[in-house]
């Protein structure tokens, strides 16, 4: 098993654990994660160049998302958690499914990328769920779930088996964290 991949595999679940908890601690974890990931993900046994790109596109709202959540913090004592409107939402889903398909056919036209579309998927998802959030919307756990679904197959089938593992937890993590935001949006509404 490729020490790096453990490596980014262990960051990321105290990542994870910190952002449930809603812990402004969980950023440096995350770019640390993203920087090793996004040289695994160019190797020439992967070759998942859309999620390489991503990992970049996460390292700039990693750095968003310390700075907003920080300031948040400091102005209302704790990281709120917002809504989406639901005009915004189907906005986002519909940004993800023409994305998904613009930048699967470039990768499918212009590289030798694998799995180009379900690739593209996992990143345009995820750039939508990242900005959600850093944004603080309850709404990105929904879409983190389904990334981590596709994602699961998608590095299970290209011999990513630790990452394919990291996903599964990922995945009962982004529930639970869906369930404990949720749970604190609502106290936060009913107290104002």
């Amino acid at each position: 098993m490729n020490p790096w991949e453990v490596l980014a595999a262990s960051l990321g679940v105290i990542n994870i654990v910190l952002i449930v908890r809603r812990s402004v601690w969980n950023y440096p974890f995350g770019i640390a994660m993203v920087s090793i990931s996004a040289w695994l993900f160019v190797q020439p046994d992967v070759r998942l160049y859309s999620d390489a790109l991503l990992q970049l596109f996460f390292f700039v709202v990693q750095l968003y998302g310390w700075w907003s959540w920080s300031k948040a913090q400091a102005t209302q004592g704790e990281i709120a958690v917002e809504r989406l409107p639901r005009s915004a939402w189907a906005a986002c889903l519909a940004a993800i499914t023409v994305t998904t398909l613009g930048w699967g056919a470039l990768m499918y036209r212009f590289t030798d990328a694998s799995l180009p579309w379900w690739d593209a998927f996992i990143a345009m998802a995820s750039v939508a769920a990242q900005l959600l959030m850093a944004r603080r919307y309850l709404e990105n756990w929904l879409l983190w779930i389904v990334v981590d679904v596709v994602a699961i197959g998608v590095y299970a089938a290209k011999g990513l088996t630790l990452l394919a593992l990291l996903y599964l937890l990922f995945l009962i993590l982004s529930a639970v964290g869906f369930v404990s935001w949720r749970r604190a949006q609502s106290d936060r509404t009913a107290t104002t």
